[in-house]
């Protein structure tokens, strides 16, 4: 029979902090182009809208730069508890607001949830996780992202034909549920065993992973009893380096890993995903797309599904790689539609609209453009997507793992909140041009990934130190693990072979005194 708690199905759960993120990003995406919206909140364009948009981003950059004293402090599964409480709150202001003043303020407390939740889920994630799976469970996280943008603007859709506020206020409000079955939810989950062995809490790190690691929750396997020795040596050796964790932040062993991870989740943001999830509803205006529902649905969709093949395989074909095809993949989506906007577009004669550059009578350009759009989406969360939640946590030891998680957090959202208050006036002053910009930023993110990110899959959490410092060309770091996996495939092969040799030697053996037990009978 299979346990209800394992690997799988906490990671599953622990990521529904991932879920509030999603519903975070339709609750405007799917809202800002509605006449209920625009009427009630006075049809904010340009950087007031930026405000609004971008306000969550603002308190999810506070909540992540906490995240590193909360979740060493309190635990992860506390702190992201305290992340669910403040949802609440923010989620029921935003509902209940009379103006923009108060819908910013809303979105400013749910905010400090989504800073916690994203740097402290994949930390959790990483920490329960064996090696072998550690990439797949942490893509539960975004696949959560992804599956809240989707549910939650299916939700405001069905609410769109509410004539009056509720079709944004009861979109807001039903955001309370998912987060209270967080909250109370997490009692019932384990601690993370590294953050229980660093507060020296031994026993229950042993515990906890004879529940993840077997069926039974043997503390006597040799596989757990392995892990715990290597947690326990790996903690014991930190110890005995006196290392103060913020100054080693900066050290010179470890500044190239945290600026690494930092400059990774920055790139994510930088990708140019932000304006074709947030911004969706202008671009598709601006191309002479009709039905704007339907188009927005159909991108959510995709974002959604094609997260799940790197839950499958993403410990299988690796971080660096996903890297390397996605930047200049999304580089080229972006460029051809920003180079069909140029060829195709005419200046937009109303001033009262969020676009200054439209496409009028020209169905095949428009056409293109949302196709451009959901390729570029696709390949996000095919490659930058998962992998930019993957390698964070999982290239820094367990003593400043929070510090450093909750910095590349913090330039996440820092990036995210300069785009959500930029965006809009960029579409207004450089119009076409914006998507030559981030195109840009992805072959920039192309060149730093191949010269900096080496390949970490499957390689244990306590392994990073030899990942990083073994000296050779960061390229090459692919082809070791290759041949790595080999050599422990063979290793694997010749322990198989032994144990069948060993089981042959002693059925015999069974089978001489069986007989010799028969001959003597007979000789009695």
């Amino acid at each position: 029979m299979v346990r209800v708690l394992n690997v799988y199905t906490i990671s599953a759960f622990v990521a529904l902090g991932g879920g509030l993120w999603g519903f975070d990003i339709a609750s405007l995406s799917g809202i800002i182009g509605t006449e209920q919206y625009q009427s009630y909140f006075d049809n904010p364009l340009g950087i007031r809208q930026g405000v609004i948009t971008s306000s969550m981003a603002g308190g999810s950059l506070v909540g992540a730069l906490s995240s590193s004293f909360l979740g060493d402090r309190l635990s992860r599964k506390i702190a992201m508890q305290i992340g669910a409480v403040l949802w609440c709150i923010g989620t029921v202001i935003q509902s209940a607001s009379n103006g923009v003043p108060m819908l910013i303020v809303g979105r400013v407390i749910a905010g400090l949830c989504i800073g916690l939740t994203s740097a402290l889920v994949p930390i959790y994630q990483s920490e329960i996780a064996p090696r072998t799976i550690r990439g797949r469970v942490v893509v539960f996280q975004y696949f959560a992202i992804t599956c809240g943008i989707t549910v939650q603007y299916v939700i405001e859709y069905g609410c769109s034909f509410l004539d009056s506020t509720a079709s944004f206020r009861l979109p807001w409000a039903i955001q309370v549920i998912p987060a209270a079955i967080y909250f109370v939810g997490l009692f019932w989950f384990p601690y993370s065993p590294r953050w229980l062995a660093s507060v020296d809490r031994w026993d229950e790190t042993l515990r906890v992973l004879a529940l993840l690691r077997t069926a039974n929750g043997d503390i006597n396997n040799p596989l757990v009893i392995a892990e715990y020795k290597e947690i326990e040596d790996q903690i014991r050796c930190e110890r005995e380096e006196h290392s103060n964790s913020y100054r080693e932040l900066i050290s010179r062993k470890m500044r190239k890993r945290v600026l690494l991870s930092v400059a990774v989740q920055m790139w994510a943001q930088l990708s140019g995903i932000n304006i074709m999830m947030y911004y969706i509803v202008y671009i598709l205006q601006s191309a002479g797309i009709a039905n704007l529902r339907l188009a927005s649905s159909i991108q959510y969709v995709i974002n959604m599904i094609m997260t799940i093949p790197p839950i499958i395989w993403i410990d299988k074909w690796g971080r660096r790689p996903a890297l390397l095809l996605g930047a200049p993949i999304l580089s080229f989506w972006l460029f051809l539609v920003g180079g069909l906007f140029k060829q195709y577009g005419e200046p937009n004669p109303a001033t009262d609209q969020p676009n200054t550059w439209i496409i009028v009578g020209h169905r095949s350009a428009s056409l293109a453009i949302l196709a451009c759009l959901y390729l570029g989406v696709a390949t996000f969360a095919l490659t930058w997507g998962p992998v930019a939640l993957i390698y964070p946590p999982e290239i820094v030891p367990l003593r400043i793992r929070a510090k450093s998680v909750s910095l590349a957090t913090v330039s996440d959202w820092a990036a995210n909140y300069a785009l959500g208050l930029s965006v809009p006036p960029l579409f207004r002053s450089v119009q076409w041009r914006v998507f030559f910009i981030f195109g840009t930023f992805d072959i920039l993110a192309f060149i730093h990934v191949w010269f900096t990110a080496p390949e970490t899959k499957k390689r244990t959490l306590e392994e990073m130190d030899e990942v990083f410092e073994h000296g050779k060309p960061l390229w090459k770091s692919f082809l070791d693990r290759r041949e790595s996996d080999k050599l422990e495939m063979l290793a694997r092969d010749i322990e198989n072979e032994r144990l069948r040799q060993s089981t042959r030697a002693h059925v015999q053996q069974l089978a001489t005194q069986s007989l010799d037990s028969v001959n003597s009978g007979d000789l009695a």
